[in-house]
């Protein structure tokens, strides 16, 4: 199968969906376990669908699972959780058009609104107001060829840019990219361990015999609730 088929059939659930809908797979208010905001309560609007298919991911789940919602639902449910905080993520969000002006109206509703994105779709055209919590993928995640090196001249100084790091070469390839970039001195960085995959304690030794100043990061609900739950 070439590249292209492949991705037209990882995006094949958003072909019944109506134009100016989101295919959504939750809607939930739970502590948000990454990033800077990590322990403040949030409400997660997780989107269906994701064109990439990372070995660690731990939300293949809502690759094909979703139902189709307005805006005006998601802005409705959003605003019946009665928080401030406010994430969408996915699968991957950028997928789906329509979760630009999502974006643009939880702004403008008041909230204080992250989009957690893969790094292989463009966020020009994210509405400025937007935390963007944006991955690069390193090679272990099978998906680094799709990271978009352009996006990195569209993010802000306070957007976060996160490594997750399934092995020591991924932390060796993460040292070099942020090196290269200098992307500590750009952007706030995090550096999160694949979970079950590399032990928090080993990425920790790593850091701080790097010289790096970045932020580790633990995935705080997966040590509050099992790791394998859903809607936390």
């Amino acid at each position: 199968m070439t590249p292209m088929a492949v991705l037209q059939q990882r995006l094949k659930p958003l072909e019944a969906k109506p134009a100016g809908a989101l295919l959504l797979h939750e809607i939930y208010r739970s502590v948000q376990g990454e990033s800077a905001f990590a322990g403040l309560p949030c409400v997660f609007v997780r989107t269906a669908v994701c064109d990439l298919r990372c070995v660690w991911c731990d939300t293949p789940h809502a690759f094909t699972q979703g139902s189709v919602w307005t805006l005006d639902d998601v802005l409705a449910t959003v605003a019946s959780l009665q928080t401030r905080l406010v994430e969408v993520t996915g699968g991957e969000p950028l997928v789906q058009s329509e979760v630009l002006p999502l974006l643009s109206r939880l702004a403008d509703a008041g909230h204080t609104v992250l989009l957690e994105t893969s790094g292989g779709r463009a966020v020009a055209a994210v509405d400025r107001r937007v935390h963007i919590i944006m991955d690069l993928k390193c090679p272990d995640s099978g998906e680094s060829d799709a990271n978009l090196w352009e996006n990195l001249e569209h993010l802000k100084p306070t957007d976060e840019i996160k490594f997750v790091i399934a092995s020591k070469r991924d932390f060796e390839w993460t040292v070099e990219t942020i090196h290269g970039g200098l992307l500590d001195k750009r952007f706030q960085v995090l550096v999160s361990p694949a979970f079950g995959l590399v032990q928090p304690v080993e990425l920790a030794n790593w850091l701080l015999t790097s010289g790096l100043e970045v932020r580790l990061q633990l995935q705080l609900h997966k040590y509050i609730w099992d790791p394998t739950a859903r809607g936390v």
